[in-house]
């Protein structure tokens, strides 16, 4: 199962992720900005920030890696979370004065670019779950329908066995 690129049928390599990409440019940005702040603010409030913003770009590699629909979703979700933590974090650094508003603005700006190619990835996934899974299957193995006697015959009088079967199922234990 490949990543396509929204559906042009071109198949992406990991490292050709848009998504991926932007991730990594706004994680390193963060990192960058954090390693210079005092040891408190940077213990506090930059480890989580930079984890956070590592997350989005992670997650969104553990979904390129994964082989079922579901597993793919799921990572992305994950980064799409991190991605809302990550806007936490930049709204405490700017209420804080660890980074100036214009800047917190950009990343933001950023991260609400990047929520929408994670959407748009996760609506993608979704269709071709959809389509992969409305295909007939060939290599089932089916067997034909029967009818099941769910209720005793009306007419009890009827032998549930008759002589020839029995006879049948005493010489087969023996």
């Amino acid at each position: 199962m490949d990543i396509r690129d929204w559906g042009v049928g071109m198949v992406l390599k990991f490292e050709e992720l848009e998504v991926l990409r932007a991730a990594e440019a706004v994680a390193d940005g963060i990192w960058r900005q954090v390693v210079r702040w005092k040891p408190f603010a940077r213990d506090v409030v930059g480890g989580q920030l930079a984890k956070a913003g590592d997350s989005i770009g992670a997650n969104v590699a553990e979904a390129y890696g994964r082989f079922h629909y579901g597993e793919k979703l799921q990572f992305l979700y994950y980064a799409r979370g991190s991605l809302f933590e990550t806007k936490y974090w930049l709204n405490r650094a700017r209420e804080r004065n660890l980074m100036p508003p214009p800047q917190v603005q950009d990343y933001v700006s950023q991260l609400t670019d990047m929520a929408r190619q994670l959407n748009a990835f996760a609506t993608r996934l979704k269709a071709q779950r959809q389509a992969s899974q409305s295909k007939p299957k060939t290599k089932a193995v089916r067997e034909p329908t029967t009818e099941y006697l769910t209720a005793w015959p009306a007419d009890l009088s009827l032998p549930l066995f008759t002589e020839e079967d029995l006879q049948w199922l005493q010489t087969t234990n023996t």
